[in-house]
């Protein structure tokens, strides 16, 4: 995939709840269809933990019910970096399990701003994604 279109009212959504459960890491899943999203499904973070994401099982399970329930697909996967880096870590590229852009949103240098990039994961490799925001 080359890029991901969404809204600014989803990068907006994707930011109000990284932010809310900082310095922890949040994390959340992308549903649509033709790389556009159409829902942003936040996903609790069951590792409660500053540099690593595991999504809670049961949430997750029920997000991807909505998701095919609503003939949807899942394209995309979110989730913080408090602390930086705003790129793909080692453990990202470990944990990857999904064939869909993974966006890491981060807030560098203790600034307020958060950034969003896409990234591909695939064949313990990373490439950007473009993310068009409308």
């Amino acid at each position: 995939m080359q890029s991901l279109t969404l809204t600014k009212d989803q990068l907006q959504k994707m930011i109000a709840h990284v932010d809310s459960h900082a310095p922890l890491e949040a994390c959340g899943l992308l549903a649509g269809l033709n790389s556009k999203v159409e829902t942003v499904l936040e996903v609790t973070n069951q590792a409660q933990s500053a540099v690593r994401f595991v999504m809670d099982p049961i949430e997750q399970l029920k997000a991807f019910e909505w998701i095919e329930s609503n003939g949807l697909e899942l394209i995309g996967i979110f989730h913080s970096h408090p602390t930086g880096p705003e790129t793909v870590s080692p453990t990202d590229i470990a944990d990857s399990a999904y064939a869909v852009v993974n966006i890491i949103l981060a807030r560098m240098d203790n600034a307020h701003a958060w950034c969003a990039r896409g990234f591909w994961i695939a064949d313990g490799a990373f490439s950007e994604v473009i993310l068009k925001v409308i």
